[in-house]
């Protein structure tokens, strides 16, 4: 059986688009609850009910649901009482009373916000004026109440319809329908037809179809508008209908291509009997001694008139209870999803993921147009580095803009000697001119996000920046590195207005047991230094797209850069990882690594080397720069492919010593299984880096996913906006 929800939920994610804003307007129905608790990877759903209320209705009738997922599925969902949104009501009444005026209705404001107090009616009003993306009902509710309301205020087109799509089990309707997939339209909306609307509806019904079918699927999408008359066949007004429909069919369907190159795949003919489009055998009865090339079978089946459409859904739900369905309303801009009254939570899973691909596919849609249910905070980043500070503008999770400000070697010059901190002047103007070069100013933020520096160890989360750490950041506790000037630029940006600066997880986390920091010896402790803001970043994606939160699972992810740590994760604590900074670890392109502790002995004693120099070795000119003189991955894979048999020689022991670096973490979990391994940084962008350690780490069956790069600044702007959020509790450094 084709898996339909798996091909839907790929496709969704390779549109890299938002998650829409989803209405949800019947709040108590268990099947509608169960379908949203799988669906928050993709929606961002909005229930008009208290958060009590919806708990409870999970305790009576959804126990089977698992707690955690019901906890992240309630975190991501915004919960709103109807009668207390005074200003969106008003809004509603206005847009409803100048919509009925347009048709010649009079309606008072008190009858108006009557009216858009109905859950049905404020979901549909909240599309219309563009808080929501998509409202979902008809589960509980008549056409009249849910249905017929959605297509008259959200009508985009003239025409519309509902696409009913089946993938059946598997027996044998294969020989009858490709991949067992069978399409039908329109099943639920023109209650009368003229050519011109069945012409749309057929070009419609198809398109939707390849939109949610791959190629690779369906190579064709084959439509028949079936009559019971076959080319002329017999005479009626059926045949008439569908044959005047066809005539108009391809000029429709050649605007279609122009929009998208995918819909030259659709062929649609025009007045086919039912028999016909769905046998070849029959096909080639009918057809002989014709000029027809018809073939058969059909996977779309475009019927004449709404009877014979809803017969048909309804024949195939009731004969095929295991079938994999679903309907998509057309000609609404993909903005409503309607259920049967007898659908199953599957059913409403499906339908809500086909239509938000559907949406996601048109090029003009972004994100939702209003923020109203989902605030999106509007965040500075900023990360310095030695030559150079990094700053981006978010909005929510979107990064509006963002630039790299450099700093010449001239430029820092005036600053030799002195502590990194008295930079912090000359790199805040250099914001600040930033920030008027894009027409912003600090007050138009809601926070600053600074990148942590060399504090003292502190726990994984987020801070606000005050006194103490200032303090410890001027004074240089941990050490001068120019991450110390995140925190103390953000807090002089923020001074004076209502708004504060933060830092999150600084890589100065350190959430390790204290027997993991014992050596054998006794002057000797382990340090922990790593890449802990992309490490529990990257573990934090991993765990959103499980539908579940960081407390929850067990990783271990390798940050692969310029410095290489592997670290950890269990159920929220961030318990073991090797102190990439100071030598621990694998070899990286500039970092020695970990070495045999009695030859290193020797080397420090042996005259060759300053003490300079071999700190140099450990932290900027070992690795790969003292192995292959380089400190790009990128032409080490050049040597290789060039026949260098040193330079394969090499990546080979990379791959070896991440691989046993990620293996080494096992005793971190006490025990519990691992569920999965992340490989993120820079040098996750290798193929062929990537492709060997995920062959030596299979044994561990749990599983690879790559995150390439490093996401530093998306990562400080969500800390801060879980903080915003009321997810997660600002935390306090005190020194």
């Amino acid at each position: 059986m084709y898996d339909i929800e798996q091909s839907l939920d790929k496709q969704i994610l390779e549109q890299n688009k938002s998650r829409p804003t989803v209405f949800i307007t019947e709040a108590g129905e268990p099947r509608l609850l169960e379908a949203i608790c799988y669906l928050t990877k993709y929606i961002r759903p909005v229930i008009p009910a208290k958060e009590k209320d919806i708990r409870l209705v999970f305790e009576r009738e959804l126990s089977h649901i698992d707690k955690s997922r019901l906890d992240y599925m309630l975190s991501q969902t915004s919960f709103l009482e109807i009668k207390n949104e005074k200003k969106l009501l008003k809004c509603f009444a206005e847009e409803y009373i100048a919509a009925e005026a347009e048709e010649g209705n009079t309606i008072s404001m008190s009858d108006a916000e009557k009216t858009v107090s109905d859950p049905c009616v404020f979901g549909i009003f909240s599309v219309r004026l563009k808080h929501a993306d998509l409202v979902v009902g008809g589960s509980t509710h008549e056409p009249v109440t849910y249905f017929r309301p959605v297509i008259k205020y959200l009508k985009t087109q003239k025409v519309c319809s509902e696409t009913g799509v089946f993938v059946l089990p598997d027996e044998n309707h294969e020989k009858i329908y490709s991949k067992n997939i069978i399409v039908f339209g329109d099943v639920g909306v023109n209650g009368s037809m003229t050519p011109e609307t069945l012409a749309h509806i057929a070009v419609d019904t198809c398109t939707i179809a390849r939109n949610i079918i791959p190629e690779t699927v369906l190579p064709e999408i084959q439509g028949a508008m079936v009559s019971y008359s076959n080319h002329g066949s017999d005479e009626g007004p059926s045949p008439i209908l569908v044959k005047h429909a066809s005539e108009l069919v391809p000029s429709l369907l050649k605007e279609y291509k122009k929009q998208d190159e995918r819909y030259g795949s659709i062929l649609i003919e025009g007045e086919v009997k039912v028999n016909v489009a769905l046998s070849h055998r029959s096909a080639r009865y009918y057809n002989k001694g014709t000029e027809d090339d018809w073939d058969g079978p059909a996977n779309v089946i475009i019927c004449p008139n709404l009877d014979m459409g809803n017969l048909l859904y309804h024949l195939y739900a009731t004969r095929f209870p295991e079938a994999k369905k679903f309907g998509i309303i057309s000609g609404i801009g993909f903005s409503a999803v309607d259920l049967a009254r007898d659908c199953t939570s599957d059913d409403i899973r499906l339908g809500v993921k086909a239509t938000i691909l559907n949406l996601l596919k048109k090029e003009n849609w972004e994100k939702t147009p209003e923020d109203t249910f989902f605030k999106r905070y509007r965040i500075l980043s900023i990360n310095p580095g030695s030559t150079s500070t990094k700053v981006s503008v978010f909005e929510g999770e979107y990064e509006i803009f963002s630039e790299e400000l450099n700093h010449s070697a001239e430029e820092l010059k005036e600053f030799d000697g002195q502590p990194v901190s008295s930079q912090y002047e000359y790199r805040k103007k250099m914001i600040l001119d930033f920030l008027e070069k894009n027409n912003l100013k600090i007050a138009d933020f809601d926070a600053v996000a600074g990148r942590g520096g060399l504090i003292k160890p502190i726990a994984h989360g987020t801070y606000a920046v005050n006194s103490a750490m200032i303090r410890d950041l001027k004074a240089g506790v941990g050490g001068e590195h120019a991450s110390n000037l995140g925190a103390i630029i953000a807090d002089n940006l923020v001074k004076g207005r209502d708004l504060n600066a933060y830092i999150v997880d600084p890589v100065v986390v350190d959430e390790v047991e204290e027997k993991v920091k014992i050596t054998g010896v006794g002057e000797i402790k382990r340090f922990v230094i790593s890449h802990a803001l992309n490490q529990i970043a990257s573990a934090r994606r991993w765990a959103a797209e499980q539908e579940t939160f960081y407390e929850n699972i067990n990783v271990i992810v390798a940050h692969m850069g310029g410095g290489i740590t592997v670290g950890a994760h269990c159920r929220g604590r961030y318990a073991d990882v090797n102190n990439g900074l100071n030598g621990e670890g694998p070899f990286t392109p500039q970092r020695s690594g970990s070495l045999p502790v009695g030859q290193l002995i020797d080397l420090c004693f042996s005259g060759k080397y300053t003490e300079a120099q071999l700190k140099k070795l450990n932290l900027g000119a070992g690795g790969l720069i003292d192995l292959l003189g380089t400190n790009d991955l990128r032409e080490v894979e050049q040597m290789i492919e060039g026949g260098n048999d040193n330079a394969a020689l090499v990546f080979e022991a990379l791959i070896y010593q991440i691989s046993k670096e990620i293996t080494s973490l096992i005793p971190a979990f006490g025990g519990e299984s691992i569920d999965h391994i992340i490989l993120t940084g820079g040098m996750a962008r290798s193929e062929k880096l990537v492709t060997g350690i995920s062959k030596v780490v299979n044994t561990l069956g749990c599983g690879v996913t790559v995150y390439p790069g490093e996401n530093e600044m998306q990562a400080l702007a969500e800390g801060v906006i879980r903080v915003l959020q009321g997810k997660e509790a600002v935390r306090t450094y005190t020194g």
